[in-house]
């Protein structure tokens, strides 16, 4: 096949993939015009050249190797990578390979068809969901400024018709700090929910990320007669994850206050006031469950803790759990409640331990799937 290839090139040189064929050992023996325009190289310069000329040096120990065992003893492999070319760019490409056998000799075929602008495509969505997500939560703004302001409005006019001014309620004033408070926090909270979009990644252990959290507020939780519960179970790995540390302490924050604050209604001695917090870790990624005892979520509201400044209690923002869900998004993560009414709620934050999918970070053994993802 490969000599009836370099005798014909054109044969494949107007096919619009990259068309590559390589021993049992990955070593290049051909490759057609368009692998050429895709990678930089020229076919003199790939042939006899390696596969791994294409592939980052971080792919080499496990995607690699996989990938040629994959197509070598499972009939092929087909899934999404990240490639380099020549000048060092890095390009998104999709492939598929499969094995050919030609008397006693056996070639792999590989297609890499370029996908740069279906990637780009993809984040341009992405950064339109972004957009659409701020867009609600500036119409709520709208909505919840809108009142303060009315309020501090009605305020000053009674205060500007008041005589003498001494004689001005403090009521009055007390009402309008209380609204420029309400406004302050208002914003603070939108500028917070903003910067979720802009995560720094750093090796952490989360069981330091959840005692920070515990810490910043246990002060008031303890003020209020509630106590938390750290259970830190069996760990299968080390306990370290790629977190924005600050970002997630300041979710699980607002998961610690809802928490807290749902023992509000529940009367003294009723029912023990402890918040159980338990870490979990197992094969795939590491878990973290806050549970408590206190008022529950109804049915009506339970769809809706996710929106911009919704709230079941007067008084409060509502975007705590707003920023808790876009903060797991941004690590590849997930958030689920589940919640009884007068029974308490439980929320779990799972994490995946590696954003990478297994066959870039382990070697596959017999039996295991000929696809990435």
């Amino acid at each position: 096949m490969v000599e009836i290839l370099k005798s014909r090139p054109q044969l494949l040189d107007f096919v619009q993939v990259g068309f590559v064929v390589t021993d049992v050992h990955s070593k290049i023996l051909y490759a057609n015009r368009y692998a050429e325009r895709l990678f930089g190289y020229k076919r003199d310069e790939m042939e006899g050249e390696r596969l791994r000329i294409f592939f980052l040096e971080e792919d080499l120990t496990y995607f690699l190797p996989n990938i040629v065992y994959l197509t070598l003893y499972q009939n092929g492999f087909e899934g999404e990578a990240l490639l380099r070319h020549k000048d060092g760019r890095k390009i998104f490409v999709h492939i598929s390979s499969v094995p050919f056998k030609e008397e006693r000799e056996v070639f792999l075929t590989f297609c890499f068809q370029e996908i740069q602008r279906l990637k780009k495509l993809e984040r341009e969505r992405l950064e339109m969901e972004r957009w659409a997500s701020l867009g609600m939560v500036v119409e709520e703004i709208a909505h919840q400024i809108r009142n303060p302001i009315a309020s501090i409005g009605g305020y000053v006019n009674r205060l500007l018709k008041a005589r003498p001014a001494a004689a001005v309620p403090r009521s009055y004033l007390d009402r309008i700090v209380q609204e420029i408070q309400r406004l302050e926090a208002i914003v603070q909270r939108v500028e917070e929910y903003a910067l979720v979009s802009k995560p720094a990644f750093k090796r952490e252990k989360i069981q330091d990320v959840v005692e920070g959290a515990i810490q910043t507020f246990s002060k008031e939780a303890i003020e209020k007669g509630v106590s938390f519960n750290l259970k830190t179970g069996k760990s299968r790995g080390d306990g370290y994850l790629f977190v924005d540390k600050g970002l997630l302490r300041k979710a699980l924050c607002h998961i610690l206050r809802n928490s807290v604050e749902s023992f509000a209604g529940v009367p003294a001695g009723k029912k023990r006031k402890t918040v159980e917090v338990e870490l979990f870790e197992g094969d795939e990624g590491i878990g973290i469950s806050i549970s408590d005892k206190g008022e529950g979520i109804s049915k009506k509201n339970l769809p809706h803790i996710f929106d911009p400044f919704f709230s079941s209690r007067p008084n409060r923002l509502g975007l705590g759990l707003t920023f808790a869900k876009k903060v797991m998004e941004e690590h590849g993560g997930e958030i689920r409640v589940k919640s009884w009414p007068k029974r308490g709620t439980t929320v779990i934050l799972t994490f995946p331990k590696d954003r990478r999918r297994k066959i870039r970070r382990e070697l596959i053994s017999p039996g295991e799937s000929r696809s990435e993802s």
